[in-house]
């Protein structure tokens, strides 16, 4: 059974850098697209990026783009978050994801089997 599990999170300044870790056990993610998404207090939980399983294709949310970095090392079967020009907007608490597909990724939550618990991001000066 694949688990998940969130680390890099952190106390960062605006414009600074953050880059989160999703380490997998159980299963390689090989089969797998993954995805993060956050919530921050009050808010709904909402997508951040994703990654098919098959061919390394990559999907941002609009606020997002060209400021966050979705990866993946097979190898490692770990997925990777990199965070620049981090804003206090996004202050969250940051997850990862993942789903059997081979279609390409979605920033639906419900389409997302397995998650871990998160990490805290904080964007503040």
């Amino acid at each position: 059974q694949l688990q998940l599990v969130e680390s890099g999170g952190g106390l960062v300044q605006p414009g600074g850098s953050l880059r989160l870790s999703c380490a997998a056990s159980g299963s390689t993610l090989n089969y797998y697209a993954v995805g993060w998404f956050r919530q921050a207090p009050g808010k709904e939980r909402e997508g951040v990026s994703c990654a098919t399983s098959h061919d390394g294709s990559t999907y941002y949310a609009n606020s997002m783009k060209g400021r966050f970095t979705i990866s993946r090392d097979n190898a490692k079967n770990t997925v990777y978050l990199q965070m620049n020009s981090l804003k206090p907007e996004d202050t969250a608490v940051y997850y990862c994801a993942a789903w059997t597909t081979t279609r390409a990724c979605v920033l639906t939550q419900t389409e997302y089997h397995y998650w871990g618990q998160g990490t805290q991001v904080t964007v503040s000066s």
